[in-house]
């Protein structure tokens, strides 16, 4: 009986466990490498070497784009983008410089028109004033005398105002006399500028 050498049977038995490992785990020694077979709990095993070979035969992936051109599109978009404020700026400019001033000479407008209607509105605060006591408070007595009665006045059926005497539109009284020198009271504000004459918003607004 012939022995054989230890060296070949040490190389069968490191080639065995290498085939053992290459199948893996539930492949039949005796299956070949495109044979389907059944694992111990009835599965059917996939072939072997199918994802060595699908990825063999993908595609190379593609390189990733460069971002040169979306920063050179995303510069382009702020540079629109600044050039359009710097539009809308002299713009807002131009309106500003010709608007500007019709607004301001509009608001003078109206605080003449609201020194107007505080005048008639007093006006006629006074005549009821007249009606009930027959005649209009004296200087002295001034514009109070609609809110308050005066001293030993007993005709009085005030305040014939609902608020207190109002000051203009620039936060000055109203000038009041009685008897007046343009008629039975006179009753008118300095303007803008709060001294008497002027021209303009400057100009007095009086009753006569």
């Amino acid at each position: 009986m012939r022995f054989l050498p230890i060296g070949f049977v040490f190389s069968s038995m490191r080639g065995f466990v290498a085939a053992v490992r290459a199948r893996g785990p539930g492949v039949p020694l005796g299956a070949r490498g495109g044979d389907c077979v059944s694992d111990d709990v009835g599965r059917v095993s996939t072939r072997l070497a199918v994802d060595e070979i699908s990825a063999l035969r993908a595609p190379p992936l593609a390189p990733a784009p460069s971002g040169a051109p979306f920063l050179r599109e995303r510069g382009r978009q702020l540079g629109f983008t600044l050039l359009e404020l710097l539009v809308v700026m002299v713009i807002i400019g131009l309106l500003a410089g010709y608007v500007g001033p019709k607004f301001f000479s509009q608001i003078g407008k109206s605080e003449v028109q609201t020194a107007r209607a505080q005048i008639n509105a007093l006006e006629k605060a006074l005549d009821q004033f007249r009606l009930d006591v027959g005649r209009y408070p004296i200087t002295e007595e001034g514009l109070a005398a609609l809110n308050t009665a005066p001293a030993g006045e007993r005709k009085w059926q005030g305040p014939y105002l609902r608020k207190a005497v109002p000051d203009d539109p620039w936060e000055k009284p109203y000038q009041y006399r009685s008897p007046g020198e343009h008629s039975e009271f006179d009753l008118f504000s300095f303007g803008k500028d709060g001294q008497p004459g002027g021209e303009g918003e400057a100009a007095d607004i009086v009753n006569w």
